[in-house]
């Protein structure tokens, strides 16, 4: 029976498989250093993995890095990554984001919510974060999507910008088959609760009626202890049985008294 010829590229992974990085790296070596070579973009990128399994740090990053300058979708995008990764575990910030943003840059839609996620892990200013969030959301993976939405949305709480908050979350929840579906729910019903007591508080602020206002008064002092926020409650309720408006202290110290 004749033998099948054997690409290169195929013996190099085989060899990396089996344990014989040295041999693989001669070979990726001579494949990636060929200009006319079809596979020479994915052999930078097995180099650069090889290299890497074998502790070489500064050949793996200059393999990836010709790999990069191919422009190949598939595997300069593979490369960026490996980068990315090198920099980041050296803790080398600013070159892992400069690599993030050249992934960003080959425009390959299945390394575009994780670049942007890396990006707003890596970002020194909260605005900066919230950029990159909003880009990994936007990409629509159900993964990395849900992920930027709850982190979005946590840190729009922290500031006291539910409207924001729920915006993320409701995004998120539209995407096909988003992951982490109850944890997105629940923090949109935080950002509901925020919101209502805001509500609350300015029904409270800009009615006359003293029956509106009394339902106002009660329905934020029962609604904030949802949130952890007893003390204020307690100054909500105070603050309408002192009122001065002496029918809707009447009515508040009803509404208060159904609890007794």
């Amino acid at each position: 029976m004749p033998e099948v010829d054997t690409r290169p590229l195929d013996t190099a992974r085989r060899l990396a498989e089996d344990g014989d990085l040295d041999g693989a790296a001669t070979i990726f070596a001579e494949l990636a250093a060929d200009p006319d070579e079809p596979d020479r973009a994915q052999a930078a990128v097995g180099l650069a993995v090889v290299l890497q399994e074998r502790g070489d740090v500064p050949g793996a990053r200059a393999a990836a890095r010709a790999a990069l300058a191919t422009g190949h979708p598939e595997f300069a995008s593979q490369a960026a990554c490996l980068l990315a990764g090198s920099f980041e575990r050296e803790d080398l910030p600013d070159q892992a984001r400069a690599a993030w943003q050249a992934a960003l840059g080959l425009d390959n839609p299945a390394y575009l919510a994780p670049a942007h996620m890396a990006l707003a892990r890596l970002a020194t200013e909260e605005q900066e974060a919230r950029r990159a969030l909003r880009a990994a959301l936007a990409t629509g993976d159900p993964e990395i999507g849900s992920r930027a939405a709850q982190r979005l949305a946590e840190s729009f709480l922290e500031e006291g910008e539910a409207g924001l908050a729920a915006d993320a979350l409701l995004e998120a929840l539209e995407i096909p088959e988003v992951a982490d579906v109850p944890r997105l729910r629940v923090l949109l019903g935080i950002a509901h609760l925020e919101l209502a007591c805001a509500e609350f508080a300015a029904a409270v602020e800009e009615g006359d009626d003293a029956e509106t206002g009394a339902l106002a008064i009660e329905l934020l002092a029962r609604t904030l202890p949802l949130r952890g926020r007893d003390e204020d409650a307690e100054q909500v309720w105070r603050y309408g049985l002192d009122h001065a408006d002496e029918r809707l202290a009447e009515e508040v110290r009803l509404r208060l008294d159904r609890d007794a």
